[in-house]
This record gives C-alpha cells, sequence and structure tokens, in this order.
C-alpha cells in the first residue's frame, strides 16, 4: 500500500501529538517519507542493553572500534550524554528513568541520600526499576549480567542474575542466556574492565591499558551481537541494541557519557541540543533549589558578593511575584536574607531584612526601569560592606545602575533557608512565568565599570573577576533535573515541581554563547533515557506516575521503522 502525502502528514501530526503527551519537550518530526507500513504484529521487539562503565564520548569517539563503529551506521547516537552523578548514580538513572535530582542515589551501596528537601515525617520516594515495568506488562523474561554484586543486590527482579565476577564471565553468561533463552526479552549486560583500567593508570587514551579495555570491551560487544544471530527466533524478533555508559571518566573529573541506539532499520542521527534550551518556571511548585551549599553563599553581617543572572518575564505580574532568592518567606515585614521579585507596576524589585539575626525587617529597592515581557535582561545584584554603618546594595539592568541602598541596619543577612530560583510565598503572591539563565555568583562587589565591560560576555572563564566566581550555571542542559555548576568551586542545583525544559531555538540569552541550529531536533542524550527507550521499544506505555525524565525519542523517528 503506497501512502500519500495527505496520509503521511496525518500520520506525523499524530506523531507529534503523541510526543508531546508523554514528554514536556515538544520535538518536531523528520520530513514524511514514501514507505511501506509494515504489521507491527509480525516480529517480537526485545532490547539488548550493554554498558561499558567508565568510558567518555570523548575517549570512544577518539578510537571508535570495528563494532560500535557499525552500530553506529543505523543508530541515533551521542557523544555528550549528560554527565551523571556517579557509576551508581548513573545506574540508577538508566534503570528507574530518572535523573539524580529525584532518585538521590549516588553511593555504592545504593542507598538515597537524605538532604535538605526531603521531610522527616514523609516516606522517603523509591523509582521502579525498568526490569519491573516489563516483567508487569510483558509475558518475557529479563537478565542483568554484571560482575559487580551491589548492582545485582539492587536489582532484585530480574529472572536471569548470574553470579560473575570477570567481564569474560559476563560476555559468556550473556552469550549463553542471549543464544538459548527463547523468551527473553529485555536483557541489560554490564561490562566494568574500562573503568577498572581507567581508576588504575588513568582515565586517557595514553594509558595503554585503559585503550586496550576499550577495544576488548568493543570485542565483547561483537560477541553478544553473534550470540543475538544464533537465537532460534531470531528471524521473528525485533532487537534494540543500546550500548552506553553508565558515567564516564572518574568521579572526581567525571566526563560527558555516550550512547548509541541500533536496529537495522535506523537511519544515522546525532542527538544533541539544538538551540536554547532553558527552563520555563511557571507554577509555585517549579523551581531549582541549592540545599547544602555549605555557607558558600551566606551573605552575612559584613560580606561583599555580586549575583547577576539573565532573566525574560512571560507576562506582567499582577500581585508580587518572587523569582529568586535566598530568604526566608517574606511576610509583613518578616524577612532574613534577600529576595528578588516582579512586582505590579512591572518593576524589579529587591527585599533585604535581617530580623531573624537581630536587625530591622524589610527594605525594598526598586528598578527605575520596567523590564516588560519581551527581551531578556541581565540583573545585576551588588553587596559591598564599607563599614559598620555602610553596607551598600546596588541594582542595574543591563549594566545600567537603578538604585542604591544602605543595607547596614538589616544586619546579617544569613539563613538556613535555600539558595533558590522559582516562586517563593509571601504576601499577595502570585506566579508570573519566566526563563532563567548564565547565573554567576562572585564572592566580591563587581565594579560599576565591570559589569558594563562584561554584558553580554558569553564566555565566563574570561571574565576579569574569574578568580572570585564560586557559582556559575548556564541553566541550559535541556534535559533532566539538573543544573549544572561550571565554575571552579560551587554546587549543582536540583530542578523540582512543574517545570518545563523550552526550546528557544535562536532566541538566546545575552551570556549564551549561540550554537549553530543542526537540526529540527533538539534532542539532548541522558542516562535517564535509557529506561524510556526501553518501555518505549517494548510497546509500554510511560505513564505519568513512572515519574520519568526520560525520553522515549525514538517516537521521533517512527517513519524510519513503522513500516
Amino acid at each position: 500500500m503506497k501512502l500519500n502525502a495527505k496520509f503521511i502528514a496525518t500520520v506525523c501530526l499524530a506523531i507529534v501529538a503523541a510526543a508531546l503527551y508523554s514528554s514536556c519537550k515538544k520535538y518536531d518530526n523528520p520530513p514524511p517519507v514514501y514507505e511501506e507500513i509494515k504489521d507491527l504484529t509480525a516480529s517480537q521487539r526485545k532490547v539488548l542493553v550493554v554498558s561499558i562503565d567508565g568510558l567518555s564520548g570523548a575517549d570512544l569517539i577518539k578510537a571508535l572500534p570495528a563494532n560500535m563503529a557499525k552500530l553506529q551506521k543505523n543508530a541515533k547516537f551521542s557523544y555528550n550524554t549528560l554527565i551523571t552523578a556517579s557509576s551508581t548514580g548513573g545506574w540508577v538513572s538508566m534503570l528507574t528513568g530518572t535523573g539524580f535530582s529525584k532518585h538521590k542515589i549516588s553511593n555504592e551501596n545504593f542507598e538515597r541520600e537524605q538532604d535538605g528537601s526531603d521531610n522527616e515525617h514523609e516516606d522517603l520516594v523509591y523509582f521502579r526499576n525498568v526490569l519491573d515495568y516489563v516483567t508487569q506488562y510483558k509475558s518475557v523474561t529479563t537478565a542483568l549480567i554484571t560482575p559487580w554484586k551491589n548492582l545485582r543486590d539492587y536489582v532484585k527482579n530480574s529472572d536471569y542474575a548470574p553470579v560473575v565476577n570477570t567481564d569474560q564471565a559476563v560476555q559468556d553468561s550473556a552469550a549463553s542466556l542471549l543464544s538459548k533463552v527463547n523468551n527473553l526479552g529485555t536483557v541489560f549486560v554490564n561490562f566494568k574492565d574500562v573503568e577498572y583500567a581507567g581508576e588504575d593508570g588513568g582515565y586517557t587514551l595514553s594509558n595503554d591499558t585503559y585503550k586496550n579495555a576499550i577495544v576488548q570491551a568493543d570485542t565483547r560487544v561483537g560477541k553478544l551481537l553473534e550470540a543475538l544471530q544464533t537465537r532460534k527466533n531470531y528471524a521473528g524478533e525485533d532487537w534494540l541494541i543500546i550500548v552506553t555508559t553508565n558515567h564516564g571518566g572518574s568521579l572526581s573529573e567525571p566526563q560527558n557519557g555516550f550512547v548509541i541506539v541500533y536496529n537495522p532499520s535506523f537511519k544515522e542521527f546525532e542527538l544533541k541540543k539544538s538551540g536554547f534550551n532553558p527552563v520555563l518556571f511557571n507554577t509555585k511548585t517549579s523551581r531549582a533549589v541549592l540545599d547544602k551549599d555549605n555557607g558558600l553563599y551566606d551573605a552575612g553581617e559584613t560580606k561583599s558578593f555580586s549575583v547577576q543572572m539573565d532573566v525574560k518575564f512571560n507576562a506582567t505580574p499582577n500581585g508580587y511575584s518572587s523569582f529568586f532568592s535566598k530568604s526566608t518567606n517574606l511576610s509583613g515585614q518578616r524577612i532574613t536574607g534577600w529576595q528578588w521579585a516582579y512586582y505590579p507596576g512591572g518593576k524589579w524589585v529587591v527585599t533585604v531584612g535581617g530580623t531573624l539575626n537581630g536587625g530591622q525587617g524589610k527594605q525594598e529597592a526598586a528598578s527605575a526601569d520596567a523590564p516588560g515581557t519581551t527581551d531578556w535582561h541581565t540583573y545585576t545584584m551588588t553587596v559591598n560592606y564599607v563599614n559598620s554603618s555602610t553596607r551598600n546594595l546596588v541594582m542595574y539592568m543591563d549594566g545600567k545602575q537603578q538604585n542604591s541602598i544602605n543595607i547596614s541596619n538589616r544586619k546579617s543577612l544569613s539563613t538556613a533557608e535555600a539558595f533558590r530560583i522559582g516562586h517563593r510565598e509571601g504576601d499577595n503572591d502570585v506566579v508570573t512565568p519566566f526563563y532563567s539563565a548564565n547565573l554567576a555568583y562572585f564572592n566580591t562587589a563587581l565594579s560599576e565599570e565591570t559589569i558594563q565591560k562584561t554584558m553580554g560576555l558569553t564566555d565566563i572563564t574570561k571574565h576579569p573577576n574569574y578568580g572570585n566566581l564560586i557559582g556559575f550555571w548556564p541553566m541550559d542542559e535541556g534535559t533532566e533535573g539538573t543544573f549544572f555548576n561550571t565554575a571552579p568551586g560551587g554546587y549543582n542545583m536540583g530542578l523540582s515541581g512543574g517545570y518545563t525544559w523550552t526550546n528557544l531555538n535562536s532566541f538566546y540569552a545575552p551570556g549564551t554563547k549561540p550554537e549553530p541550529i543542526t537540526s529540527v531536533l533538539s534532542i539532548p542524550s541522558t542516562a535517564s533515557d535509557i529506561a524510556a527507550l526501553t518501555l518505549y521499544w517494548m510497546n509500554i506505555d510511560i505513564l505519568a506516575d513512572f515519574n520519568y525524565d526520560g525520553k522515549p525519542y525514538l517516537k521521533n523517528f517512527e517513519i524510519e521503522f513503522l513500516k
């Protein structure tokens, strides 16, 4: 049956609608082509995931060995998969479809870490692993073959989990299962020698042991592919093969990972972020929080510091709309810390207070100019301690001074409250949707001249006060739930609530370096995608209560294999 253009357009619209339903990010579908439609009942879909632990995307692309190079020719691939929290955290993300900001597991004991966002009176949230969903919805068996005992203990529900201690034993056991067990539906295989070699002599191709381990891992992948082809029912099966890593490089120097998602029907396509992909904060619950800063961002009583962030508001508030703070709730005159807000009349307002520390309550300063809702603007707040009676807070918008106040009577602004982007409740508060990018925190008061000269600077390492930078968050990851800190010191921020990653294409914030938009699809790759892709290929719906961060991005390419 040949398809006409009208029918293909209808199919494409349906695919886009499905993608929008199951994901908070919109992807355009590839151009339609005239293809024969295949009966999906004719073959059994199955999944093989192979993790080469410790292998970074940068090292793999330099030394791309034969089997993985061959797979890439019919794969959706990335050599820039988002950094994971740790070796353990990467595996948990692959298995649960969630990023570290949700599962909060990074230690080798596979136990969730508690932090300031966990309520001690509430049960901790744990996420089911993907093999659990597979066996719930499909009449197939599953397998996990790993030499890592803690990982076997964490995944307790696989039908096959042979006790093996070496990569050779992993290869032999996996090949035997793949060739002999007809009812296998989903298989996870874990090779560790690359990680061991990196720990022993360095995660660098100049370390021959590490380089040889990569080549050997590729050979092992080839052996698994050969085992697949010997299966009794192989001709009637449709295997998705994913070769990836749980974590690139060492824990102290993590690197981006990689993924190769192969099926013989796929056309070669590099998965990457295209254009500008910030978060839209548009609900009372959407926020990015840094709970444990070990006092690094404590405003104190005598400290000088500067905070700068690019912001674009999507509406003018009809009430008081906070959007950035390290403060207690603003209620009446009671506040300790500092807070940024967008006020009725369209002015940017900074509020400070030291009520809990013996200082006076609320003191506010409003911008002279209204930012509006059309453009990005760069907001800068400097606090300069001069002496016990003079501590000046100065506001700038796009390098232009807006207001200046002496906040010395507020005494200490120290608070145990989290450093937070997103709405905070207060007096007559409302939510105003906004985007943010390029948050910078300096442990000094920047001069007006420096602020003006660095407006629109897209390489923060070139900032004249880079040595004073103790936090820098580009906020352009485009996926999962972490704003990564790229400054020499500082911490990551975790996202939560009803936030939405968006693709603004070429509408860049002032401090974001424009990149060529090479595709209509913006698909940043993450470890949490592995679970989502597995369920998608197994024809299992990803329900809202799965709480997945991972994306079943193969939906965008169905025209290639639904034929």
